[in-house]
């Protein structure tokens, strides 16, 4: 809205033609975002505490979590509300990706909605089953997957990119569809098993959807893209904008959510964030590096797989707890140092990721 407000005086003032640029929209987002979330975040906690809206712990976590009792959820939606704002704010809202990503990442917020509220109501940590929250999800996935590629217009956006490897193209034509549905179905889970601890999740999503960011910028801009050999993908570099907005929001939410986090994010937040940085990814192609970026997500999940395998084989655990941010708790790790920890290998592989954009 502010993007087309301020196109628009250019006619008056030249100068406002330094808003035509992303890099400016982009700085302006996170800034934007951040100020929101900082004023709004209170009133919002407020909010959760006068509707005790509060978290149910399960009785088998860490004896230390059973503080953390009553403790406000549902904190993503101010998260949501802050993306949502910001990116119609900055965004140029006549790109279809822009409204992919944001109707994506309000649906999956939604259904973690729905899963929160029924925990709520039933006064335990269990509320979506999970067929019913799979089901959801995967019928948003598949929509998100089937737009994105009728949008498609070159072959380089329904193709597999391989990181580190200059000029390789996979394509996947029709199996771009299914592929794009694993994608954003296993990082929203992703980011949802993450977030467990305070801070845990909310850190590395928005580590890794800065590093998102940059790549869409360079794969939106024709110049950028051929001197890093980078595939060139139109109109995505606008996701720059949603990107910072996703960053500002989530530096703003640690503010409350740091230990001792004040509010938690709830599935609400946690599937929301998962299905941003799983869109981001498909649209910058970039979903491979995804993976290396986000590496402490998969490694969550993959947790929780090998413990439900080795257990329903064996009878044995190989972990104390799943996920493993609970293993090293067990291991007797304060809460601040599995967070803190987990926080610099997000670091090491965030660098790793943007390296492939030069090492080719």
């Amino acid at each position: 809205m502010l993007y087309y407000l301020f196109l628009q005086l250019q006619g008056v003032y030249h100068g406002f033609h330094v808003f035509s640029y992303l890099t400016l929209r982009g700085v302006l987002s996170i800034l934007t975002a951040l100020v929101l979330s900082l004023s709004l975040g209170p009133l919002a906690i407020a909010r959760l505490r006068q509707y005790k809206i509060g978290q149910m712990v399960r009785t088998d976590g860490p004896e230390t979590h059973l503080s953390k009792q009553g403790t406000p959820t549902m904190g993503g939606a101010l998260i949501l509300v802050v993306v949502l704002i910001t990116t119609l704010l900055w965004s140029d809202l006549g790109n279809p990706l822009v409204w992919v990503a944001t109707a994506t990442t309000c649906a999956f917020g939604a259904i973690g909605f729905i899963d929160d509220w029924r925990k709520l109501v039933r006064r335990n940590s269990r509320g979506l089953s999970a067929r019913a929250k799979y089901g959801l999800q995967s019928a948003v996935a598949l929509g998100t997957a089937a737009a994105l590629y009728s949008l498609a217009r070159t072959p380089v956006e329904t193709s597999l990119i391989i990181p580190f490897v200059p000029h390789v193209l996979i394509p996947l034509g029709l199996g771009y569809i299914v592929f794009s549905y694993f994608v954003i179905v296993g990082t929203s889970n992703a980011v949802n098993l993450t977030d467990g601890l305070d801070g845990l999740a909310i850190v590395p999503t928005v580590m890794v959807a800065g590093a998102l960011g940059i790549f869409a910028y360079v794969s939106g801009n024709a110049v950028f893209s051929h001197y890093l050999e980078v595939p060139w993908v139109p109109g995505s570099g606008q996701m720059l904008i949603f990107c910072g907005a996703l960053v500002g929001a989530g530096l703003g939410f640690l503010w409350f959510n740091t230990y001792p986090a004040e509010v938690f994010m709830g599935d609400t937040g946690a599937l929301a964030l998962g299905a941003a940085l799983a869109v981001v990814a498909i649209i910058a192609r970039q979903e491979l590096v995804l993976v290396i970026m986000g590496g402490v997500f998969v490694v969550e999940t993959l947790s929780v797989m090998i413990q439900v395998a080795s257990f329903r084989l064996t009878g044995k655990r190989v972990f104390r707890m799943a996920p493993i941010h609970h293993h090293y708790e067990k291991k007797g790790w304060p809460e601040p140092r599995v967070a803190v920890r987990f926080w610099i290998i997000t670091v090491i592989l965030v660098l790793i990721g943007l390296s492939s954009l030069k090492i080719r």
